[in-house]
């Protein structure tokens, strides 16, 4: 039996584009093309491993980039007139369009802080229990946000990118079932949890790598495994959960 997971994780280039340059830390003003443009097309390749949408949006902002890359490679043309100013940065209206973009995110934000808000103003009938069930301690991602797990995958997959070759002999039977029951039994055996890169073995391939992080989620949604991170950007712990939603 197979499985499809939709992770609706960036809305669109921008957010894809805004969360690379907050993860690493980067003026905006003045972006190391050639790196966010690695990093950028290392996502699309992952997404597309997981069988995730990617829209024409996104390989129209990957178009752009490489293009941007390019024009920063050619050399400058020298100037004929010495108080001429410089040509002008090809990064200068992809920097613009980020701008307005955080603007606008910005005030998404607020808005969506403000409508939070005006829920808590009018009282509502409720069922107590209910509510209770609802906010039970079973989040299977603590301190864990998607894009720190997919900031992991892309990591993996990039370093199998490397070592992997053009032509596959044989082909590979894994099914996530399998991955599954593999990856319980790891984590009962490992009571202190263990790193989500520890997941995959040196040798493993693309095939692999897709199906253990699928595997993983699934054990996530259905409430077996926690995945925990103590810092931003640190690394990520994975441990079981018994029955009752505590660790193993």
């Amino acid at each position: 039996m197979g499985y499809k997971i939709k992770l609706d994780i960036f809305e669109g280039p921008f957010d894809l584009l805004f969360h690379l340059i907050e993860k690493n830390e980067i003026d905006i003003y003045d972006i190391p093309i050639a790196e966010i443009t690695r990093q950028y097309l290392d996502y699309l390749y992952a997404m597309e491993q997981l069988d995730l949408e990617i829209t024409s949006e996104f390989l129209v902002m990957a178009a752009t980039l490489l293009s941007i890359k390019a024009k920063m490679l050619l050399p400058r043309q020298p100037q004929e007139d010495a108080e001429e100013e410089e040509g002008v940065d090809p990064r200068e209206e992809l920097v613009e369009r980020l701008l307005e973009y955080k603007k606008y995110k910005q005030v998404a934000g607020y808005l969506e802080r403000r409508e939070k808000e005006a829920a808590k103003v009018y009282p509502r009938e409720i069922n107590v229990e209910e509510v209770a069930a609802a906010f039970a301690d079973d989040n299977p991602l603590e301190g864990v946000e998607l894009t720190d797990l997919l900031d992991a995958l892309v990591q993996v997959m990039a370093r199998v990118k490397e070592k992997e070759p053009f032509a596959r002999i044989t082909r590979e039977e894994i099914t996530i079932r399998d991955k599954v029951v593999q990856i319980q039994q790891e984590l009962n055996r490992r009571k202190n949890g263990m790193l989500f890169s520890e997941l995959f073995s040196k040798q493993a391939s693309r095939v692999e790598i897709v199906v253990t992080f699928l595997a993983l989620l699934e054990l996530m949604r259905l409430g077996k495994v926690l995945a925990r991170q103590s810092r931003n950007f640190g690394d990520i712990y994975l441990y079981a959960l018994d029955a009752d939603g505590g660790e193993a």
